[in-house]
């Protein structure tokens, strides 16, 4: 038989008096991050390694020491107000909007008090995100990816590549808001060039074929897929309807040419979600929005896709070669 004395049975009553107070203490909290995203988990999972990426060069680390809540519309925008107000409700310390403008006017919409760190291919002054670039004022900050600037270019890459073709053709999803910007500058690119253009649209994954197939019935030899965030979500399915079609294509993120496309120009995208992994991570250290100024990426790649080329029996010039930062054999 097991003997407890007096003064065993004593100190044992003040442990257990005392473990239910222990156990029952609040732990600090780790701090939530809401990340909001137009795309999918699907076809960003290089998007979320180099968020996490720039926000452990600030010190956090997903499960460690912060805990990340994904919401993801997977192309459909009129999912991200709702899933912005969810996280706007939980709270959130800081408030990540990544995939263009409707991700960043959802989260301006659902919080007016919470940080927010976003990306737009637009001008964030006149959407009404930030008073400035410089001094944002506010509670949101982010990166100008200068995507609506770009499309004018691809469209002369595009020319330069296929001086012959005098159409060009852009695939355009109407549902995201800045498509009529977009729509304008290729066509305004384009008259200029003296080349004629053709819209042709798709906001769901069943439009895509039906306009590809189209644009191969009247021999369109030139091809824009616009920038959005819909399309990123169905990209293998471009790049497949492309090559079916003999549709020489150029599109807005590198990640297209490396999965068989034919050539894209545009922004480097995971440095992008880097930068704003770091302005979470200094968000949640201490620092405001208004004092981290809008920033704008400075280089932007080139990459052709030479395989695809010799699959469409597509002769690259040697001009357009040498403008390529980035050449996949």
């Amino acid at each position: 038989m097991l003997y407890m004395g007096r003064r065993d049975f004593i100190a044992l009553l003040g442990v257990t008096a005392v473990w239910p107070l222990t156990a029952g203490a609040q732990q600090p909290t780790m701090p939530v991050i809401g990340y909001l995203s137009g795309r999918g988990p699907s076809d960003a999972p290089h998007l979320v390694t180099a968020f996490q990426r720039g926000l452990s060069e600030v010190g956090f680390v997903d499960g460690q020491n912060v805990t990340i809540e994904y919401r993801w519309a997977l192309g459909q925008y009129d999912r991200l107000p709702e899933m912005a107000l969810d996280l706007a409700r939980k709270p959130v310390s800081v408030l990540v909007a990544t995939g263009g403008e409707p991700s960043a006017l959802a989260a301006k919409a659902a919080t007016s008090t919470i940080p927010i760190v976003f990306n737009v291919g637009g001008d964030p002054v006149k959407l009404g995100l930030v008073a400035s670039d410089s001094r944002p004022g506010g509670n949101a900050t982010g990166i100008n990816l200068l995507t609506e600037t770009m499309e004018p270019k691809r469209v002369g890459i595009l020319h330069d590549l296929l001086p012959q073709a005098p159409t060009i053709a852009a695939l355009v999803n109407p549902k995201f808001p800045p498509a009529e910007m977009q729509s304008k500058q290729i066509q305004e690119a384009a008259q200029m060039l003296g080349l004629q253009t053709q819209v042709h649209n798709a906001s769901t994954a069943a439009e895509i074929d039906p306009a590809l197939q189209l644009m191969a019935e009247r021999n369109i030899r030139a091809v824009i897929v616009l920038a959005n965030p819909f399309f990123d979500t169905q990209r293998s399915k471009l790049i497949a309807l492309a090559a079916r079609h003999k549709l020489p294509t150029i599109y807005g993120f590198r990640e297209y040419a490396v999965d068989g496309g034919l050539m894209s120009y545009g922004i480097d995208l995971p440095e992008v979600l880097r930068q704003q992994g770091l302005y979470a991570g200094r968000i949640l250290k201490g620092a405001r929005p208004t004092e981290l100024p809008v920033m704008q990426p400075t280089k932007f790649d080139l990459v052709i896709n030479l395989k695809t080329a010799r699959m469409l029996s597509l002769g690259v010039p040697e001009k357009v070669l040498a403008l390529a930062d980035e050449v996949i054999e």
